[in-house]
């Protein structure tokens, strides 16, 4: 089992979860981060750190879609070892519908 992250994240980019990571498998896109599946030990203590709830087990029905999302970016984009602060506007987005279909970019972030 693996912890995946969802399109919530998207125009938020909260790092409380990174800074909990004890194997440092979260990535770091533009206006979002993804979990390395094969990297995650789910030891879940980044769900709960999470303040939007964008992080989910892989065992639940939702997590599929988000699963080779999270993989296949994980793969592209920079470690983030370290916490930052959120995007400006994460507070204004953080209820919105349709992130992924909306907003997401597969452009990589900065990392470390």
């Amino acid at each position: 089992m693996t912890f995946v992250v969802t399109d919530l994240c998207i125009k938020c980019k909260y790092t409380d979860c990174v800074e909990v990571c004890p194997v440092d498998c979260f990535y770091e896109g533009e206006n979002m981060l993804v979990i390395h599946p094969d990297e995650c030990i789910d030891c879940g203590v980044c769900e709960p750190e999470c303040p939007i709830e964008a992080i989910i087990p892989d065992t639940e029905a939702e997590a599929d879609k988000w699963l080779e999302l999270n993989r296949k970016y994980a793969e592209e984009w920079p470690v983030l070892t370290r916490q930052k602060d959120p995007l400006p506007d994460a507070d204004k987005y953080k209820d919105t519908p349709n992130k992924y279909e909306d907003f997401f970019s597969p452009t990589p972030g900065e990392g470390d």
